[in-house]
């Protein structure tokens, strides 16, 4: 081993130039050991702060889904509450809500509802005018077309119990408008048969006074013919002689008079005929006179009396009875019912009865 290397042998001066080399590769050495672990630590510390955010950005994000499910739910159900009861309060509310929605899709399907929504209100609005102005009008057959065509355009599930209502409304406005026509028409029928009667009846008097008239000359005639055979008969027995005779004719003018006269109805059995045509002809003016009464055997009118109850000004409930007392208790019966009185808290109910001929 070299002498020199030995740092036994070495002079001070090496000896000192020696530890200085040594000091510094120590130092070295203990700064890259320190500068190595400083890295480490560092590098730590960022993969730290690196998992931190993606926890962050983690929980944010579920926040976000969480956040997006509850708005979606809440637009939903404010939705369905639109549907059941499509007040204008209740559709602000559900497209409000439908603004929190962030999901492009879905936002535009609670969109589309929404419309579908208005559209139904709409149709309803236009069907309850159509139905309400029929009512109004009830044997107008145009109305009861329009209000029929708005009715059945309904076509949401939702909108089943408002178009039976109006169905059963608009049935029921129907029947009484057939009703009102037919007996319209009875009476115009009944009218009508009581002019061809009473035409008739006036032909047939007429015919009978000119028959009357001339059985009457008939029998002025005959009566004239007897006047004149009593004439010639008293004639005859005046110029039978004297005073006493003329008393005795005049016994005996009497006695011709009332052959006359037996003569007379002898022979003028027309005259007892004309006698009789004139009694019948009374009797044929009595027996007219009966038929004339006996119009009451025609049809006649019924009277019938309608119940009736509304609702905001349309009559909703209508009952046809056959008495007032009858009519009376549908009337009180219904405006008593836990139905009707409901409708009174928001709606203004009348009623009343008419009087209605069949």
């Amino acid at each position: 081993m070299n002498k020199n290397l030995n740092p036994l042998n070495w002079t001070k001066k090496q000896q000192i130039i020696g530890g200085a080399v040594a000091i510094v590769l120590i130092g070295g050495v203990t700064t890259g050991i320190v500068n190595h672990a400083n890295h480490q630590a560092k590098e730590r510390k960022i993969e730290a702060l690196k998992n931190k955010k993606i926890k962050l950005c983690k929980a944010r994000s579920e926040k976000a889904k969480q956040l997006e499910k509850s708005n979606q739910a809440g637009s939903k159900k404010l939705l369905d509450i639109a549907e059941k009861t499509p007040t204008d309060k209740n559709i602000k509310l559900a497209e409000d809500s439908i603004l929190k929605v962030k999901n492009a899709e879905v936002k535009k399907a609670f969109d589309n509802q929404v419309v579908g929504i208005k559209n139904r209100v709409k149709l309803e609005t236009e069907a309850k005018t159509a139905v309400s102005n029929y009512q109004k009008d009830a044997m107008n057959q145009d109305k009861y077309k329009t209000a029929q065509q708005a009715v059945n355009k309904f076509t949401s599930s939702y909108s089943k119990g408002l178009k039976d209502s109006l169905n059963k409304q608009l049935a029921t406005s129907k029947k009484q408008a057939d009703d009102a026509t037919k007996a319209q028409q009875a009476k115009s029928a009944s009218d009508s048969k009581t002019k061809v009667t009473n035409t008739n009846k006036e032909q047939s008097d007429s015919t009978g006074s000119t028959t009357n008239n001339s059985n009457n000359a008939n029998t002025g005639t005959d009566s004239q013919s007897t006047v004149n055979n009593d004439v010639a008969s008293g004639s005859n027995s005046y110029g039978g002689g004297s005073q006493n005779n003329y008393s005795q004719g005049g016994s005996n003018t009497s006695q011709n008079n009332s052959n006359s006269g037996s003569s007379n109805q002898g022979q003028g059995n027309s005259g007892q005929n004309n006698s009789n045509s004139n009694t019948g002809g009374n009797g044929s003016n009595t027996n007219n006179n009966g038929s004339n009464g006996g119009n009451s055997g025609q049809p006649t009118h019924t009277t019938k009396y309608l119940g009736w109850v509304s609702v905001d000004g349309v009559r909703k409930y209508i009952k046809m009875c056959d008495t007032v007392a009858e009519a009376q208790s549908y009337v009180d019966s219904t405006v008593n019912s836990a139905e009707v009185i409901n409708l009174g808290f928001d709606h203004s109910i009348g009623y009343g009865l008419d009087t209605v001929e069949v």
